[in-house]
């Protein structure tokens, strides 16, 4: 990664950051602990990716309003930390670490994790729809319904949740160890959510049909392609750097597409992968004359990265 990509990465994470810090959940009753366990989580740092995604994606396509897209980045973050909550449950990984600090659930108890969980995806729809507040025409209007149906759908049965099914089901036996099986998981769980996040800050600008199917290609490519990486670094990792246990898959007899296909094969389709979405990116900078080319630097670097 180079210093100015990664000054630059630094400046808008942190930037992200402070605009998530705005749609924090309150709670002031006798239930407030559940406000305190869902803001744990969903302030214990990480990438930001999908929140960055989709402000990079709605400034790409000439969305100029924050009052527009703030709101559905946090969102879609919400709704990736109540994934997370839910996937370190002992139902589910059973992990202990989750960004260099104890998971959710060995702070607040199980039962208290799986409300958190299901609190953040709740109020990821009180805070989506706050995005119509600054909506002054038709199309706005329309813009914003678009992108909200992205939201509701991409994590849902035939998305996220969808992916996690498979997930277990392979685990259990119900489903072949495969590689159809596993890049299916990989499009589903991880990669639904990255598409959400692409496609958000597309259709919130009014981003045309071209455009749109574009942005569907390099979304899936990006998100198969970042999975395949966690997934070698859950082999080769350093658990002091990743802030999370490191070969997990292995000690829950699960399987994932890196040890399928073998480490050197998972390389090659990561950089596949990377270079066609890079690619695609720069047919869409062509098309709006573009010279701002953050969003392909990404793409290389999350699917290049060593945490």
């Amino acid at each position: 990664m180079n210093e100015d990509f990664a000054l630059k990465l630094k400046l808008k994470v942190d930037e992200t950051e402070d605009m998530l810090k705005c749609f924090l959940p309150t709670a002031h009753g006798s239930w407030s602990v559940i406000a305190d366990a869902m803001n744990y989580s969903f302030l214990s740092g990480g990438k930001r990716l999908r929140p960055l995604i989709a402000m990079e994606t709605y400034s790409l396509f000439g969305g100029n309003d924050s009052r527009v897209i703030e709101p559905l980045a946090a969102a879609i973050e919400m709704i990736h930390t109540y994934s997370l909550i839910h996937d370190d449950l002992p139902a589910m990984d059973n992990d202990d670490l989750r960004r260099g600090k104890p998971t959710n659930h060995k702070v607040y108890g199980e039962a208290m994790a799986i409300l958190a969980g299901d609190g953040l995806l709740n109020f990821a729809f009180e805070t989506a729809v706050k995005a119509f507040d600054a909506c002054e025409d038709i199309e706005t209007y329309k813009n914003v319904a678009k992108a909200l149906e992205a939201i509701a759908s991409f994590p849902g049965l035939n998305g996220m949740i969808g992916g996690q099914v498979v997930d277990l089901l392979t685990t259990e036996g119900k489903l072949p160890c495969d590689e159809a099986t596993f890049r299916q998981m990989d499009e589903l769980k991880t990669g639904a959510l990255i598409e959400c996040a692409f496609l958000t800050g597309a259709l919130a600008a009014g981003a045309d049909s071209e455009d749109t199917a574009l942005v569907k290609r390099i979304a899936g490519k990006t998100g198969i392609a970042f999975q395949i990486r966690d997934d070698i670094l859950d082999i080769t990792g350093d658990e002091a750097v990743l802030g999370k246990p490191v070969g997990s898959d292995v000690k829950n007899g699960k399987k994932n597409l890196a040890t399928i296909l073998g480490l050197d094969k998972a390389e090659e389709e990561v950089v596949r992968l990377s270079d066609e979405a890079c690619r695609e990116l720069e047919t869409i900078y062509e098309r709006h004359d573009e010279s701002d080319h953050f969003l392909s630097e990404l793409v290389e670097y999350l699917t290049n990265r060593e945490k």
